[in-house]
């Protein structure tokens, strides 16, 4: 068995860790005690082993990730309301189809519509695409950088901060300690943040494939290849996330590390206890996992930071 790569993601007032067998969702609630959810992991490719396959596993990936990441902002969510709900399925599925809509609208149906105002006038149907690429990254940056201004989101950003932090110190062998994860840097390689971009630049090669199509069908050859990007996206990130990838892989997740100085923030000593609580929980739970006498530790690249 190789070994392991711990992710996570930032959530209201907490963070969420996966681990190989377990995932847990740690919230730092309004009185200052510390809740845990913690739950048993059922990856889809343990029912269908195809799924493990390189391009195919990036895009289950990213689905699970997805539906982990709503399931676990509405556990947090939930613990500030007075009666503790959270969203049913129904809810969730509902949410997950709003977000969907908006991240197309914003990223595939606002570029195209754009580009239709300059493409005329350039000649190269390759550098027609990395126009739209660029229309694409400023559009995300633009949109980064918009809801940094809030006060909610920059609490999330430094718990994504904690959750990097605490990644960095377990994968340099460290004691999960306050004092120990707060010296670490608040960057990493596999965070989602790397991924998304990578998953713009990999867009704009893979669509100069087919040409200069007409605006609808332009947005529909973008929602049809997306499996295929996210494939090879999560192939990108895996690489790098490894110390001893090549350069290149190093070079390609450079402009990600650079972004995450607008998605995380330096936390403080409340929030990194928070991220240890949920990586210790996971670390616990995966250890002791009937299939986990052999594992765990740093580095396979199985899923984001």
């Amino acid at each position: 068995m190789g070994k392991f790569s711990y992710g996570g993601q930032a959530v209201i007032e907490g963070v969420m860790m996966r681990g190989q067998y377990h995932s847990a969702v740690a919230v730092r609630k309004a009185d200052q005690t510390i809740t845990v959810l913690e739950e048993d992991l059922k990856p889809w490719s343990d029912r269908f082993p195809i799924l493990k396959k390189p391009i195919l596993r990036g895009a289950v990936a990213l689905v699970e990730s997805i539906i982990m990441g709503l399931r676990s902002l509405n556990y947090s969510a939930s613990q500030f309301g007075e009666e503790e709900e959270q969203l049913t399925t129904k809810e969730l599925v509902l949410t997950m189809g709003f977000a969907l809509v908006v991240t197309v609208a914003l990223f595939i149906v606002l570029p195209a519509f754009l580009l239709r105002f300059v493409q005329s006038h350039i000649a190269s149907n390759v550098l027609v695409n990395l126009v739209e690429g660029l229309i694409k990254v400023s559009i995300f940056v633009i949109y980064i950088v918009a809801i940094s201004w809030m006060d909610d989101i920059k609490r999330v950003f430094a718990y994504h901060g904690a959750e990097h932090k605490t990644i960095n110190c377990y994968e340099a062998g460290e004691e999960l300690t306050p004092d120990n994860v707060a010296k670490h840097s608040r960057v990493h390689a596999r965070c989602g943040t790397n991924f998304l971009l990578i998953v713009l630049f990999t867009s704009v090669f893979v669509f100069s494939f087919f040409g200069r199509p007409p605006f609808v069908q332009r947005i529909l050859i973008h929602l049809a290849i997306m499996p295929i990007v996210a494939g090879l996206s999560y192939e990108l990130i895996r690489k790098a996330g490894q110390k001893d990838c090549h350069p290149i892989f190093k070079w390609a997740a450079k402009p990600g590390m650079l972004l995450q100085n607008l998605t995380t923030i330096e936390p403080d000593r409340h929030m990194i206890e928070v991220a240890i609580k949920a990586l210790e929980t996971v670390l616990d739970k995966d250890a002791g996992h009937p299939e986990t006498t052999k594992v765990v530790s740093f580095p396979s690249s199985d899923s984001t930071a």
